[in-house]
C-alpha cells in the first residue's frame, strides 16, 4: 500500500517546485531536487505540480474538478446499468410467474 503524504506537505512541495522551477533547466530537474530534500518520489511531485498548473489555467489539460465530475458520472452510470440489469431480470422472472400458460 502506498504511503499517504499529508496534504500540507504535498502543498509545500508543490510551492517549492514552482518557486525553484526557474533555477533548473526543466520541471523534472526542479522536482528531482525538491523531492530528494523532502524524501518522496520526484515523479509524484512533477505530476502534482503539472496538475496544479492545469487547475490554475497555466497549462492545458483536464482540471481536477473535471476529473472528479467524470469519475462521479461514470460511477453513477455504472450503478444505473446494474440497477437496470436487476430490473430487467426481475421483469423476466415475474413475467414467467404470471404467465397463465405455466399453470
Amino acid at each position: 500500500m502506498p504511503k499517504r503524504i499529508p496534504e500540507e506537505t504535498k502543498q509545500r512541495a508543490i510551492r517549492l517546485g514552482l518557486d525553484h522551477r526557474d533555477e533548473y533547466p526543466n520541471l523534472t530537474a526542479a522536482c528531482d531536487s525538491v523531492a530528494k530534500r523532502l524524501g518522496f518520489g520526484a515523479e509524484s511531485l512533477r505530476r502534482w505540480v503539472r496538475q496544479t498548473e492545469v487547475d490554475a489555467g497555466a497549462r492545458q489539460g483536464t482540471t481536477s474538478s473535471e476529473s472528479e465530475r467524470t469519475r462521479r458520472l461514470e460511477r453513477e452510470n455504472r450503478e444505473l446499468r446494474e440497477a437496470n440489469a436487476i430490473l430487467r431480470d426481475a421483469a423476466v422472472f415475474f413475467a414467467g410467474e404470471l404467465d397463465p400458460r405455466r399453470r
